[in-house]
């Protein structure tokens, strides 16, 4: 089977790209390393929702995109908690990235796991997990930004954030177990 490559998924692989650009910006020793950064992973969120939006509208989609799409989201969003964890060094930053890290391992290692058995649908993407990824993707450019700006507390405000996400990605996580649970037990 040969991997078609489509402009939804160059618009992936340039994601996957940003990643190392990203990290190598986040630790140079500029002034504006914070704006930039949070520009690369916006951009990123951009070509996220466009190669999406590209793959159904234009009917492009492949089974390689529809792999590669959440592993680029999974990495991008992981690193740069990593980064963000490792900068600002405090377990009240730490705990709702592993959570969310955690739960990104986990479900999709049940996902692989529930499409081997054919209940891959079971498993699909929720609204949930549509509101969690919204939550976490503005928390994590909020706390890429760090600044306030205009007298709000951007990085408190992505504190918050990154906390809501990680209730969103609890409860979509059980909700996933519990979808994956029944179809187990029939």
């Amino acid at each position: 089977m040969a991997i078609r490559f489509t402009i939804p998924t160059y618009l992936t692989l340039l994601r996957i790209a940003l990643i190392p650009l990203l990290a190598i910006v986040f630790y140079l020793p500029w002034q504006y390393s914070n704006i930039a950064c949070t520009l690369i992973f916006l951009i990123a969120g951009v070509t996220d929702w466009l190669d999406g939006y590209l793959a159904r509208k234009m009917n492009m989609q492949t089974a390689f995109g529809a792999f590669l799409d959440p592993v680029a989201d999974k990495l991008m969003v992981a690193i740069v908690l990593v980064l963000i964890v490792q900068e600002q060094g405090n377990p009240f930053l730490a705990v709702p990235a592993a959570v969310i890290i955690g739960r990104e391992i986990a479900i999709a290692s049940l996902r692989e796991w529930m499409a081997e058995i054919g209940q891959r649908a079971r498993v699909k993407v929720s609204l949930l997990g549509k509101w969690k990824t919204t939550a976490q993707m503005t928390a994590v450019s909020l706390l890429l930004y760090r600044e306030d700006l205009f007298g709000l507390p951007i990085n408190s405000i992505g504190y918050w954030l990154l906390y809501l996400s990680a209730i969103l990605t609890l409860w979509s996580m059980v909700n996933y177990l519990v979808a994956a649970f029944s179809t187990i037990s029939e």
